[in-house]
């Protein structure tokens, strides 16, 4: 009897980690995909709500030639709309996420869509810490390439 009182309880703490880690992913997922539609649609305060830029964040995108853009992550904090994305839209698929306490590094691939319909595609890596009890990219890196048909 003992032992069936031992597993329902590690069967619950199991069932109660499984939905919490669920319920983590599902709010960086949001956070993800609200920062990439408020940086489409030119959304200054939307998209300075998704960051919590720290004196070790880093945003470094590389480009199909080969050329590497370091930007300064303070620009997140001095966003001006004509420096923003121009419309259009971006699908995030193949999440892969590590979670730990109030940080998480997330990677994913993203195909955005211009508004005249031309398409990029990328790899990225997002680094996020939960504040205040509410997840904030600190950090990214985006390697954009090009697709083989």
């Amino acid at each position: 009897m003992k032992w069936k009182a031992i597993l329902c309880l590690f069967m619950g703490v199991s069932s109660f980690a499984y939905c919490q880690q669920e319920k983590e992913e599902a709010a960086i997922i949001k956070v993800l995909e609200k920062e990439s539609a408020t940086w489409r649609a030119k959304d200054v305060e939307g998209h300075k709500d998704c960051w919590n830029v720290q004196p070790y964040s880093r945003i470094l995108v590389s480009l199909p030639d080969g050329k590497t853009i370091d930007v300064p992550p303070a620009s997140k904090q001095n966003m001006q709309a004509e420096n923003m994305g121009n419309g259009g839209f971006a699908v995030n698929s193949n999440y892969k996420m590590n979670i730990s306490n109030s940080n998480a590094w997330v990677s994913h691939d993203e195909i955005s869509t211009d508004k005249e319909g031309k398409r990029t595609w990328s790899y990225e890596i997002r680094l996020l810490e939960k504040i205040k009890g509410n997840w904030k990219l600190v950090g990214q890196s985006l390697h954009i390439y090009k697709r083989e048909n």
